[in-house]
């Protein structure tokens, strides 16, 4: 009889197509999270999961696997007594059914006491199953558990997958687990790199990592990671060059080998005259070559490639990868210095040819609308200068018609190419910068615009196409956001921000004005004036929100400050920080009681009599008002000058003259005169402290 608190080992590796990179690390993370939820389901115990991944195979060990499912007493109550039995004794068809459908038999039956009274109940030994039986089921659905962007089909069954399964070993410690799986029976053999062409038997889950290394595979994907860092490291230690520092690229080689080897190889120095990004974006981001720096920073004219070859011959490899890269400069550098013949201007016109949105027209029209909103923000602050963001407004799309963008494999150089040829065409410095800096931020973690006039470029089109957008009715989802809104709208909010934070500027960019006047540019696209502009303003005011919540204020502060219209952006920011920084101070949750206390005595009121001050007749009412008026005379100066600090402080003192007031006066009197007239009173001091926050929303704890 097998001892049911055994354990074992299991290895499953699946080999496979060279998989595309990006699909590796979803998969083994599919497949690590399948058998957690299963062996859970199961109820198998196990210490640990650990995963591997090659382009050529996923792999997954679990050790100290149970080996069987532990036995369970099910017990289930049918039932009450009376109804579960006929007045003979028999079971009725009640107690029956129930008998039945628990799959027991009369010798599981017996009595159970509950508060409610006699039920009729089962009680029934379950024995667990082995591992071996269940693991199978696991592995034969196991491809269809995981998504992939796109699949294939290559056999007669209705399984899909990224890439041709070719083999399957499913051990327990040194035992085949017998399965099946799209067709492919499960064994001991793998493979060695393509490059040995070895087939191997694997003796064990103990000896399957060895065994693999020995013909040249590293399974282990932070191993093989470790080991190209090392080697990059290595390379050039004795010179004054280092390979560039590139994380992601170093992710990526690491999913396309299985055995690295990192080589040296160099294109002409001629080349080094391109823009640096054309250079390292044909390395890295086509090639997934590493470009190689001084130690100062300056790039070089050599590079390093990941080999997934024989070692031996690196050096044919290294000629051919380098006749790669010489064709691709050589392409870059005819494009460049076929477009900087003619004056970067002279590509704007061509614009006209080029669709931005069916609905909204071309890259020429909308380089035109953000020109004419750069030039009514600037019109708003004549104080800034404005000749630098309206030149680069006017070329900052121009490089979409270049001769170098109009090749794929560099329309990520948008916005870089055209400062460069800015720069080459005669532009200024700080034109070339802003036509680089328009696009950003690009992603949620990118930089956002250091100049003044990039800001205002970026602003502009990023409202643009939110307007836009939205105007024309494809409002992003959860789920669906092809035109990236949401990162466009981010953008803008961030700009603004920025620009009174990083760039000191103390004028005021209306939000709400300036979508208005986007709306009016936007006119003659949209099926109606002024199409879903509610909705674009509504949606600003969440990524506001959004903003607020990242620089870590507290959701009950946002909420007491979303009443306020999104119009000037960093005003908002600065009465959020300065609740939050009031929100834990003991008096301040007074005030927040006492101003919580207001709202809730008039919440039902829908109108209000006109405010009599020869009704108050109690001194705490009269001293009420008088600290009111005083109040909102120091308010409306400290509004004026954004200082929401000294306001809290004022509230904070206001709000014991509240608490006075409402101990000794009975706001809901029988005299409608004059709870009407506290009423009128209360919603004064209730509007004058929205003016700030809605306070009314702080929690308080306890409450």
């Amino acid at each position: 009889m097998s001892d049911k608190r055994q354990t074992s080992d299991f290895l499953l590796e699946l080999g496979v197509e060279e998989l595309p990179v990006d699909y590796i690390r979803p998969a083994i993370t599919a497949i690590e999270q399948e058998f957690k939820n299963q062996l859970q389901t199961l109820k198998l115990d196990y210490s640990k999961i650990k995963t591997y991944s090659t382009p050529r195979r996923l792999a997954v060990i679990i050790s100290d696997l149970q080996m069987w499912q532990k036995d369970e007493i099910l017990e289930r109550t049918g039932p009450a007594e009376r109804v579960a039995y006929t007045p003979d004794g028999e079971l009725s068809k009640a107690g029956s059914g129930f008998l039945r459908g628990a799959g027991a038999s009369l010798s599981d039956l017996f009595i159970k006491e509950t508060e409610k009274g006699r039920y009729i109940a089962v009680s029934k030994e379950i024995a667990g199953k082995p591992a071996k039986e269940l693991l199978p089921e696991i592995i034969a659905e196991l491809p269809g558990k995981i998504q992939f962007p796109k699949s294939m089909r290559w056999n007669r069954e209705d399984t899909y997958f990224a890439r041709p399964l070719r083999w399957l070993i499913a051990l327990l410690d040194s035992e085949v687990l017998p399965c099946e799986t799209v067709s492919i029976i499960s064994g001991r053999q793998s493979y060695s790199t393509r490059y040995l062409s070895k087939r191997i038997e694997i003796e064990s889950v103990a000896t399957w990592e060895e065994q693999l290394f020995k013909v040249g595979v590293i399974v282990d994907r932070d191993e093989r990671k470790e080991k190209i860092r090392q080697q990059l490291a290595k390379l050039f230690s004795d010179t004054n060059m280092r390979v560039r520092e590139d994380e992601r690229l170093l992710d990526v080689v690491t999913n396309i080998v299985e055995s690295p080897t990192a080589v040296i190889a160099d294109f002409n120095e001629a080349f080094l005259k391109l823009p640096e990004k054309i250079i390292t974006s044909t390395l890295t981001q086509h090639q997934r070559y590493f470009a190689v720096e001084t130690t100062d920073g300056i790039l070089t004219s050599h590079f390093v490639f990941i080999s997934n070859g024989d070692p031996k011959y690196s050096e044919l490899i290294r000629h051919g990868n380098e006749k790669v890269v010489r064709a691709r400069l050589a392409d870059a550098q005819f494009y460049y210095e076929e477009d900087t013949a003619k004056p970067f201007e002279d590509f704007v016109p061509a614009l006209g040819e080029v669709t931005f949105q069916a609905d909204l027209g071309t890259m020429l029209e909308k380089t035109e609308r953000i020109e004419k909103t750069v030039g009514f923000v600037s019109d708003s602050m004549p104080d800034e200068p404005d000749d630098d963001a309206l030149r680069a407004t006017r070329l900052c799309k121009a490089d979409l018609v270049t001769n170098m963008l109009g090749e794929k494999e560099f329309t990520k150089l948008q916005g870089y190419i055209g400062a460069k040829y800015a720069a080459a065409s005669g532009e200024t410095e700080e034109v070339a910068t802003a036509i680089y800096e328009h696009y950003m931020p690009r992603g949620q973690n990118d930089a956002l615009p250091s100049s003044y006039a990039g800001a205002l470029v970026s602003i502009a089109d990023k409202l643009d196409t939110v307007c836009g957008i939205m105007g024309i009715g494809l409002i992003p989802t959860g789920s669906k956001d092809p035109f990236s809104i949401r990162r466009s709208a981010n953008g803008v909010v961030q700009i603004i921000q920025s620009l009174r934070e990083t760039h000191g500027f103390d004028g005021v960019i209306d939000l709400q004005e300036l979508i208005e006047f986007s709306f009016a540019l936007l006119e003659n696209k949209l099926e109606k004036p002024n199409h879903n502009r509610d909705k674009v303003v509504a949606y600003f005011q969440q990524r506001v929100a959004w903003f607020l919540k990242e620089r870590g204020i507290a959701y009950d502060v946002i909420e007491s400050v979303t009443h306020i219209e999104v119009r000037d952006i960093p005003d908002l920011v600065r009465r959020a920080e300065a609740l939050q920084k009031f929100r834990e101070r003991d008096d301040f949750i007074r005030l927040v009681l006492a101003f919580k206390r207001v709202s809730n005595i008039i919440v039902a009121t829908k109108t209000y009599t006109v405010f009599d001050e020869n009704l108050l007749i109690e001194p705490s009412e009269k001293a009420l008002l008088k600290a009111y008026l005083k109040l909102n005379s120091e308010v409306e100066v400290l509004l004026k000058k954004q200082n929401y600090t000294t306001i809290l402080i004022e509230l904070v003192k206001f709000g014991a003259v509240i608490d006075t007031f409402f101990d000794d006066v009975l706001v809901n009197t029988d005299d409608t005169n004059l709870r009407d007239n506290r009423y009128s009173l209360l919603n004064s001091i209730r509007q004058l402290f929205l003016q700030v926050a809605d306070i009314a929303k702080i929690v308080v704890e306890g409450e």
